[in-house]
């Protein structure tokens, strides 16, 4: 058994699962690149490493720094994690209607809070967060959003983990959040394989599906538009909310693997791109873990009353 020096160290090589059984296709296999088993529980734990290290690199973040990032989560509790080994201080904006889990594993790992309106979702955290980056410049703002190591780590080791251990896929399935995973791993896959076509999972436009972005909602990330996001995309893969919560109960119930919304919303995409098939083979990714959901009763409450509370909570 390896031995490893840091638990930095454990983030990526995640493994792919086979969860073909999910698809009416059957010339159609499906792979679930499980993200969530990353050491802080998440696909955004490669990013919060590769955004800390390129900014110590280029001496941005220097011995004791604050940093600043607006989060539904997964980032703020893969930047807590690293903060709190590095030794840095880390504000976290976060919307006030995130489920209690993340606020409670931000506390854990030492993070300041600072809420931003619920109802303004990721795109008022944004905000605020750039508001408070402009009156505090002495803090260094990652802005994952707009930060080149987002997509950069994705195209350096997600995507070559993905073409090593599944050397046939044709497709490639992801949530579109800040577009990273998409755009680090479909830049790889486009150049190692023309042929693979990329799909983005997004909700229809006024309806939330939360970790996902509509880009028809107004706000484009700027790493989409850096890595030509429109010219690297094959299509989109529409997902509503009640899509999601049946995908993620079908990932527990008959494949066993107990992930996050984000995660039911990228397999009922997967599920869509398959209908179209009669072969292939396509890979998505699992963003998270169950376990930051509980609370949310996503799983045990009546399908109707678990999408209506989909709209009260951040879920990503």
């Amino acid at each position: 058994m390896t031995a490893y020096s840091s638990v930095l160290d454990l983030i990526g090589n995640t493994p792919l699962v086979d969860v073909s059984q999910l698809c009416p296709k059957p010339g159609v296999k499906i792979f679930a690149k499980l993200e969530s088993d990353n050491p802080a529980g998440s696909v955004k734990d490669r990013i919060a490493k590769a955004m800390v290290l390129d900014a110590e690199a280029t001496g941005r973040l220097a011995p004791g720094a604050t940093i600043l990032e607006p989060s539904s989560g997964n980032t703020g509790i893969a930047l807590a994690m690293i903060a709190q080994i590095r030794g840095y201080k880390l504000k976290i904006v976060l919307p006030e209607n995130v489920s209690v889990e993340r606020r409670q594993l931000l506390e854990v790992f030492g993070a300041e809070i600072i809420s931003s309106p619920g109802e303004e979702g990721s795109n008022g955290a944004v905000r605020l967060a750039q508001k408070i980056a402009e009156e505090n410049p002495d803090w260094v703002f990652l802005y994952q959003y707009e930060n080149d190591a987002n997509p950069r780590v994705h195209f350096e080791t997600t995507g070559p983990e993905i073409l090593r251990d599944c050397p046939e896929i044709t497709h490639f399935v992801a949530g579109l959040g800040t577009s990273g995973t998409l755009m680090g791993v479909g830049t790889y896959l486009k150049q190692q394989r023309p042929e693979v076509r990329i799909y983005a999972v997004e909700p229809p436009t006024g309806e939330l599906v939360q970790g996902l972005r509509s880009m028809d909602e107004g706000y484009i990330p700027p790493i989409f538009e850096n890595w030509n996001g429109i010219d690297l995309l094959d299509g989109k893969s529409i997902v509503r909310p009640r899509d999601s919560l049946i995908g993620v109960r079908r990932l527990a119930s008959e494949v066993g693997l107990f992930v996050g919304i984000s995660s039911g919303a990228a397999l009922a995409g997967a599920l869509k791109v398959a209908e179209k098939l009669d072969e292939g083979c396509i890979v998505f990714i699992v963003c998270d873990g169950g376990w930051k959901y509980l609370s949310t009763n996503a799983w045990t409450a009546p399908l109707a009353e678990a999408v209506a509370d989909a709209e009260k909570i951040i879920y990503f």
